[in-house]
């Protein structure tokens, strides 16, 4: 997915998945053009035990839509009986995204969850397009999170690989990415659910 057009808020947001489960990241600055406005938003949410959810883009929106997905979800929840597939809540966001197409969320979203068919990672842009891989980079400092996540991405990857590739990935990207930085915020999942969530600093 490409970035946000300038001066929209920079971010750097990640998904990754393996066998082994699904970490989401993003770091912690809001920035508008040349201006830092915060040095601790969080861009990464928990939508159900085994799903989480992490956006790039304006921060209003996507607290928004992701506040309306979790109540969708929780209808889904009591009216099927059943915990919703990743699919399913990507879906549900997509629908979200696709219903405000003529005034768009500003956000980029990754979904990253596991489910009974294994882990996932859905990259959504702001009119609701639904993709899956594995793994994603949105935001302004896309392109260079793509290129580590390239070079050192492994379909076998353990669950403290990933964290770990995570975490480089969104530190390299703050490195030369302007608009991203001061800390990350990062969610592994795997069968067992929610197992790390956690904060880390920017220096290597």
């Amino acid at each position: 997915m490409s970035a946000l057009p300038f001066p929209f808020p920079g971010a750097t947001t990640i998904g990754i998945r393996s066998p082994s489960g699904v970490v989401i990241a993003s770091e912690k600055r809001l920035s508008y053009g040349y201006f830092v406005v915060s040095k601790n938003v969080r861009k990464v949410f928990k939508v159900t035990d085994r799903t989480g959810a992490a956006c790039a883009g304006m921060v209003a929106d996507m607290q928004v839509l992701i506040r309306d997905a979790i109540a969708a979800v929780n209808l889904y929840k009591l009216e099927m009986k059943r915990e919703p597939s990743v699919q399913t809540i990507g879906k549900i966001l997509s629908n979200h995204l696709f219903g405000q197409r003529y005034y768009p969320y500003l956000a980029e979203t990754i979904v990253g969850g596991v489910d009974d068919r294994g882990a996932h990672v859905l990259v959504l842009d702001p009119l609701g397009s639904l993709i899956e891989d594995d793994y994603a980079a949105v935001g302004t400092g896309a392109e260079v999170a793509i290129g580590v996540l390239e070079a050192d991405y492994k379909a076998d990857l353990g669950k403290g690989q990933l964290f770990d590739l995570a975490v480089k990935t969104v530190r390299t990207s703050v490195n030369r990415d302007t608009a991203s930085g001061n800390g990350i915020d990062l969610m592994l999942f795997t069968s067992q659910g929610l197992e790390r969530d956690e904060t880390v600093g920017v220096q290597a």
